[in-house]
């Protein structure tokens, strides 16, 4: 369905609609083809796992603002973050980091979200 979609539009697209146009889809070279429906296939579930990431990243900023919390985001890795708690906030920033990531987005499948804590990322736990 994927492909099909490709190759009548020129483009696949994540679920909030985000585009990525791949001609090559329709290409009379075999290998340029095969690699577009590749992407075709690969871009709407990585794009989609991006668009999740950075609902949770906005949403988690606003919430922690609004909660005039110290912690801070400091990386996002995948579809990993990374942040910087005090040891104060520790137990209110476990809470509200899968309670923000897992709605982000409405979805017919639940987000799991899991959170290690540690002095570094070496002794994350």
């Amino acid at each position: 369905a994927t492909k099909k979609q490709a190759r009548e539009n020129g483009y696949v697209q994540t679920i909030l609609g985000r585009r990525r146009f791949i001609p090559e889809i329709n290409s009379s070279n075999r290998q340029l083809r095969e690699a577009a429906e590749r992407m075709a296939i690969n871009m709407p579930v990585q794009g989609t796992s991006a668009d999740i990431i950075k609902v949770a990243m906005i949403n988690l900023e606003r919430e922690m603002d609004k909660q005039r919390l110290k912690s801070r985001m400091l990386l996002q890795v995948h579809d990993e973050l990374v942040l910087e708690v005090p040891d104060e906030e520790m137990e209110t920033v476990q809470k509200l980091v899968p309670q923000v990531m897992s709605s982000a987005l409405q979805l017919n499948v639940p987000l799991k979200v899991d959170t290690k804590q540690g002095q570094n990322w070496g002794e994350m736990k």
